[in-house]
């Protein structure tokens, strides 16, 4: 399994609006594409930046489900976030394997 994670840095004025933008519009999208198996969003409580921060994380069955999301859908997906919040936010992308350790 691979975890894809967007952390995002958002201006306090925008949250609110980036929150419903997410829940109603984003999310529903990317979990259209069929690459990812769940998501799940959380607030950062002792970020040490200015703002609020968020994780958005997106479980992949396979790292191939991931790149097909990559190549084929995340530009367009992107675009639309960079266009309706333009200037309000940055977001750092990790890509993370599941290790079993039982």
């Amino acid at each position: 399994m691979i975890l894809y994670n967007v952390t995002i840095i958002l201006e306090a004025d925008a949250e609110q609006e980036w929150l419903k933008w997410m829940k109603e519009e984003h999310v529903p999208e990317v979990m259209a594409t069929n690459c990812f198996v769940s998501n799940r969003m959380l607030k950062v409580l002792d970020s040490p930046n200015e703002g609020v921060t968020y994780c958005m994380q997106y479980v992949a069955e396979s790292k191939g489900a991931y790149e097909q999301y990559q190549s084929t859908f995340a530009p367009a997906l992107q675009a639309a976030a960079l266009q309706r919040f333009e200037n309000k936010f940055v977001a750092f992308r990790s890509l993370m394997e599941y290790i079993n350790i039982a």
